[in-house]
């Protein structure tokens, strides 16, 4: 399922960037990510990071659509009777946003967004190898092209197997990225 789901949106993602003259960018940040689970109340943060690659397409001078590739490092803290536990959960995540662009270089976007898992710590026995999810943002690309941006994605998919309750993933990245085309950074505004 994961390789195929992979291979799906590995092609759709590449006809979509080829077909409309896409340009392309680098991103890192920072993730603040958290798991929903009610059987386990006493949980924090996270801090991990992603980077990944992103293409920019227009579709009419005030909307674009924004597919990425990014390696995320995502996950929570728990709280036991044992002591302090680090849920770490790495995946190759897929976003495909929608963007709204303003004339003054501001961006919203919303989209869906696909994950696969590549690592966890928890040898396979607790969580799934997909997570799909829906992204909510707000950017800034400066004419210069770097830009810094912020999301929120809401785990719409239980990611969990055999465990007592439903687990969801919740993640903040605050985000600066790069755009490679000068001509697109002045039209992007």
């Amino acid at each position: 399922m994961k390789k195929i789901s992979l291979m799906v949106l590995v092609m759709i993602t590449s006809a979509l960037c080829f077909a409309q003259n896409a340009k392309f960018g680098l991103k890192a940040g920072v993730n603040i990510s958290d798991l929903k689970w009610e059987a386990q109340e006493d949980r924090d943060n996270r801090i991990g990071l992603h980077v990944g690659l992103l293409a920019h397409i227009h579709l009419s001078p005030q909307w674009g659509l924004q597919p990425e590739v990014q390696y995320s490092t995502e996950g929570a803290k728990m709280n036991t009777t044992a002591g302090e536990y680090v849920w770490k959960n790495d995946y190759i995540n897929i976003p495909l946003m929608l963007q709204y662009m303003f004339d003054n270089g501001f961006r919203l976007e919303a989209g869906p967004q696909l994950g696969l898992m590549v690592n966890s710590d928890d040898n396979g026995d607790i969580f799934k190898s997909t997570n799909l999810g829906v992204g909510f943002g707000l950017n800034y690309l400066t004419y210069s092209g770097f830009g810094v941006g912020g999301r929120y994605i809401l785990g719409l998919s239980k990611i969990n197997e055999d465990v007592t309750g439903e687990i969801k993933s919740r993640n903040i990245q605050l985000s600066l990225f790069y755009m490679f085309d000068s001509g697109h950074k002045g039209k992007s505004r």
